[in-house]
């Protein structure tokens, strides 16, 4: 599959030691338009078989490791990444790690809406805030807005719609998830009112139901079909995408 990151220097994905983040990894490094360095991260990078075998058949792979939930684990992880990039900056950070639990108003507990709240809407946020010098440094060498330049994309989900969560779409239960991914969204849009005048452009991003270990067998979409497309989307980011929810398909989202 061909993807244009040629443009893109370098790309930092979080959560990538499985499901969409390996995937991501995957695609990107076998790219005939690849980006120069891509970053995987993982909370245990020894376990992490699959993606270190892909750190070493393709130069310019680097896994570091990275909790996104520990203050410490995220300062190291961005003195790593910046002796990586040296001066170039980072020019598209993934907000992809997170977490799901199906909590129905009878197993919802305070526990289980605060551990995904703080993977899924906090570190994100934390995340980008810690990396901000690097996407400052990769911007201030660009103009207009995209992966030439700084992006940040925090993969979110259709289920943290509002407006959609009704009818057919409320259909799945979980007040964890659905509610942490609400308040991605709404970090996504602060960022970008913030990072505007910066030229950083933050979107959020819907990767479709995907038959991941968080997705379950019986979700619509193969790993493959739902990465091809949303690493497409990326590539192609303009000023049009930035503040908004969109899915894999470059579609709009309703809040």
């Amino acid at each position: 599959m061909c993807l244009n990151f040629r443009k893109c220097q370098s790309v930092l994905i979080t959560g990538a030691s499985r499901g969409l983040g390996l995937q991501m990894v995957k695609v990107l490094s076998n790219s005939s338009e690849r980006p120069t360095t891509i970053i995987a991260t993982a909370r245990n990078p020894i376990t992490a078989q699959e993606l270190q075998k892909i750190a070493k058949s393709y130069k310019g792979v680097h896994v570091v490791q990275l909790d996104v939930v520990n203050e410490s684990s995220i300062e190291s992880a961005f003195q790593e990444v910046s002796s990586i990039l040296g001066g170039n900056g980072l020019n598209c950070l993934i907000n992809n790690a997170a977490v799901s639990t199906e909590t129905d108003l009878k197993t919802v507990t305070p526990d289980k809406m605060m551990k995904c709240f703080e993977t899924n809407s906090v570190a994100p946020l934390f995340v980008t805030k810690a990396f901000l010098p690097l996407l400052q440094a990769a911007s201030a060498q660009g103009t207009d807005m995209g992966i030439h330049r700084a992006v940040v994309v925090n993969i979110s989900s259709e289920l943290g719609s509002i407006e959609a969560n009704w009818g057919d779409g409320a259909a799945f239960k979980s007040y964890s998830y659905r509610i942490s991914k609400s308040a991605l969204n709404m970090t996504t849009r602060c960022l970008a009112a913030d990072l505007e005048p910066q030229g950083i452009l933050c979107m959020a991003l819907h990767p479709g139901w995907v038959r991941t270990d968080m997705g379950g067998p019986d979700a619509d979409l193969s790993p493959e079909e739902s990465i091809s497309s949303l690493l497409s989307v990326i590539a192609d980011l303009n000023k049009s995408y930035h503040g908004g929810f969109f899915d894999y398909s470059g579609n709009k989202l309703p809040w």
